[in-house]
């Protein structure tokens, strides 16, 4: 895939966040999202990667340092509800929970609900409507109610949710969380998928075993530092233990069998090497 490396879809500087005044999310923050790029911020649970999804998206506005979106400034856009509404129409959020974007009687109508806020007509929303639920293989699905899918089920449709709108860039937080293997491996195909489609992709995780499927580029959160550490292509970053160790993403246990302790080191995905 040829990437647009002249106008950044994000640029970060210096971005800082903190909740309540006193718990540090980010710190000093610099990042540049290209287009076209499927990218992966990989960090131990609070190490802020959530956060900064939802300061990409517009839902909060840092405390400190810039953002630039295709170009503009929108750092304070979280507070201009105009310019909101059209940076939502290229930029859509998927949460961790399913459950937040799920809240109609049926799929179609949650899968509705953003085409339909956007005035398109009826035609239209229905074309839209389809063609989320096609990409992500749920049309069957249609007349069911949320609470009667599963949790790959939930995630799939979620994600069809902010699909029906054809944003340019997908956010998705923590997208294979709590899902069985053959759920979480069918996901993993559709995230995929969705990047040859060419749309910019940026998901968090810290699942090590999903990211050589998703990632061209892979950016590692410290949960210290609460900023990126490292980068690079996920073979390189998945290769380096220490790294990995550093960043809270795998853990060594020492172990003794009678006279002999030695080290295994486990992953949170629960991978273990034995060294």
């Amino acid at each position: 895939m040829n990437v647009n490396t002249e106008t950044p879809i994000f640029r970060i500087e210096k971005l800082s966040h903190t909740y309540l005044g006193r718990c540090p999310a980010l710190r000093d923050v610099d990042l540049t999202i290209r287009r076209g790029e499927q990218v992966v911020i990989l960090g131990a649970n609070g190490c802020g990667k959530s956060t900064l999804l939802k300061i990409l998206d517009g839902l909060h506005r840092p405390v400190s340092g810039r953002i630039e979106a295709f170009g503009e400034d929108v750092t304070g856009i979280a507070d201009d509800p105009a310019r909101a509404q059209q940076f939502h129409r290229r930029v859509g959020l998927v949460f961790q929970d399913s459950d937040v974007q799920l809240f109609s009687a049926t799929v179609w109508d949650d899968v509705a609900f953003g085409p339909l806020q956007l005035g398109w007509t009826p035609d239209e929303v229905r074309r839209r409507v389809q063609e989320a639920l096609a990409v992500m293989g749920v049309e069957d699905l249609a007349s069911r109610a949320p609470f009667e899918l599963s949790g790959g089920e939930k995630k799939r449709v979620a994600i069809a949710t902010v699909l029906a709108i054809d944003p340019e860039v997908l956010l998705m937080d923590e997208p294979t969380a709590n899902l069985d293997p053959r759920s979480k491996a069918v996901l993993v195909d559709l995230i995929a998928g969705l990047g040859r489609l060419g749309k910019t992709i940026i998901a968090t995780t810290h699942e090590l075993d999903i990211v050589p499927t998703i990632a061209s580029r892979v950016i590692v959160f410290g949960d210290e530092e609460r900023r990126p550490i490292a980068e690079g292509d996920a073979q390189t970053i998945l290769d380096d233990v220490d790294l990995l160790v550093r960043a809270n993403l795998l853990h060594q246990h020492l172990h003794r069998h009678g006279p002999i302790q030695h080290a295994h080191r486990h992953s949170h995905a629960d991978e273990h090497d034995h060294h």
